[in-house]
């Protein structure tokens, strides 16, 4: 119980950063609202570069993240050596990535459809190249068990972003009003989702300042035969991660290419579903913060020994809270939607249960994977990677024209359903682990007994609607504690009661 105390003690500081810091760039949604109108399709041109952001990232890491993670944790490796070459490695790659991407900057701003603002390709390439990099000290300060300075780094540059996108647009257009000489030197009103871009380059300079300490006071060493050997392991997961994000992000990448209506119809659609999107992000969120401290966890307790069965209560667990997390959203639904802001966005919220319980699936099939990654066959990450993302595009390709956003987000839970029950079956046969499916099984059912009462017992007033799903809520939170964590293991709690 104690490894499991651990676990959810670094997953708690790791989901501050990761649910406070999304709760600030919720901040930013409504100002994104407020100043990129639904009409315009801005907000779209946000969403659709953002998509390409995330794959090119993982492109530039290349599974070296989990290949640290594993490779420092042999006994027969030096983790210097290996932090050091891995290093040099992605440092190596993201620079030369810049350098291509401005060599070539007016081709891709052309077929992409930003010809008249090729420098928004441009700023973000540097910003990819820098979150790149710094995400191996990022791992680093995970694997060395430094959850707070890892979350004071994520809510600074946060925070410093949310400050950013408030002063370039909602301070720069009212000093432009009022006091223009002061920024006419650098300021052009015109220029808003510009701006966005801009802030983020900032904050993403800025932050590698944080990680002066972990960047010297050691000797650089790169090691081509123990990169090999890395290269080697994290090459499908390179595949897998590529393909993964393709599986979250195809859908906003290919959609103003699929949809049936003209460009700036398209953006207008593609705001509408990334704003809906924001919400179920949520779900995203916990598992987000459950992987930054369940991936070097594992890898750890491996070294160890053989630790199936706390595999298993962490899957467990994980599940209990993903759902825990979907009946929160879905009842409170009458207040979340005011984050959106512009009521002209909320006719996407209907999709929202259907990404969420796709996230859910994300995350499920993120705890499965480790069964491939402990026993070095990590191939198999990226054959059920490749087989969501056919299945995903493929849906696409055939529903977007069709059914716009809502293929988007049935193709989502389809993939990530198919993925998640290979990973499982396959992996019962390479690395048997004993699931408690009964309980899941159960938790399942309740969540969805509960969720089915709340549409169909609907209160007009908003009052007694918010208490009667709270109610709901209540009882999922009690089988909880009655049937798998009692009040008295619960930590802070459980020193007011009596065991």
């Amino acid at each position: 119980m104690s490894n499991l105390k651990s676990l959810a003690k670094d997953t708690a500081i790791y989901g501050m950063s990761s649910i406070l810091g999304k709760f600030v760039n919720y901040l930013l949604f409504p100002l994104y609202v407020k100043v990129f109108s639904a009409e315009s399709g801005e907000y779209g041109i946000v969403t659709h570069i953002y998509a390409f952001v995330a794959f090119l990232q993982v492109l530039l890491i290349y599974g070296m993240e989990t290949g640290f993670f594993r490779f420092a944790n042999k006994k027969d490796e030096n983790e210097q050596t290996v932090y050091s070459s891995i290093l040099i490695s992605v440092g190596s790659t993201s620079l030369l990535f810049v350098l291509l991407s401005f060599a070539f900057l007016n081709p891709i701003a052309g077929w992409l459809g930003y010809e008249s603002h090729p420098e928004y390709l441009g700023i973000m390439a540097v910003v990819v190249a820098l979150d790149a990099f710094q995400s191996i000290p990022f791992a680093y300060l995970r694997h060395k068990k430094r959850p707070l300075k890892f979350a004071f780094i994520k809510l600074f540059s946060i925070v410093l972003g949310l400050l950013l996108n408030c002063f370039f647009l909602l301070g720069c257009p009212w000093l432009h009003t009022h006091y223009p000489e002061t920024i006419s030197w650098f300021y052009d009103p015109a220029y808003k989702v510009g701006y966005v871009f801009i802030a983020n380059l900032i904050t993403s300079s800025l932050q590698m300042f944080f990680f002066i300490p972990e960047l010297k006071g050691f000797a650089y060493k790169f090691d081509k035969a123990l990169m090999k050997r890395i290269f080697q392991y994290s090459f499908p997961l390179l595949v897998l991660g590529m393909v993964g994000i393709l599986n979250q992000t195809i859908d906003r990448i290919i959609f103003p290419f699929l949809y049936s209506g003209t460009a700036k119809e398209a953006n207008i659609q593609l705001g509408i579903y990334g704003a809906a999107t924001k919400i179920a992000m949520i779900m995203a969120m916990f598992t987000q913060a459950f992987r930054y401290a369940y991936e070097p966890f594992v890898f750890g307790k491996n070294k160890e020994g053989d630790n199936r069965l706390i595999y298993a209560k962490a899957m467990k667990f994980f599940i209990i809270f993903a759902l825990l997390g979907f009946l929160a959203v879905m009842f409170y639904m009458d207040l979340l939607k005011y984050i959106i802001g512009d009521h002209k966005y909320w006719i996407g919220l209907e999709v929202v249960p259907v990404v969420m319980v796709a996230e859910i699936f994300m995350g499920i099939y993120f705890n499965l994977s480790f069964w491939y990654k402990l026993i070095d066959e990590t191939r198999w990450g990226a054959y059920f990677s490749m087989i969501g993302c056919i299945i995903i595009v493929s849906l696409n390709v055939c529903f977007v024209p069709i059914y716009g956003y809502w293929a988007c987000a049935w193709a989502g839970f389809t993939g990530y359903l198919v993925i998640t029950l290979l990973s499982y079956f396959i992996g019962q046969k390479k690395y048997p682990i004993v699931y408690d499916l009964k309980g899941i099984a159960v938790y399942a059912l309740l969540a969805a007994v509960l969720y089915a009462l709340s549409l169909l017992i609907v209160p007009e007033h908003i009052v007694i609607r918010l208490l009667f799903r709270t109610l709901l809520l209540g009882v999922f939170v009690a089988y909880i504690v009655k049937k798998d964590l009692p009040i008295n293991q619960i930590p802070i709690i459980n020193r007011f009661v009596r065991k």
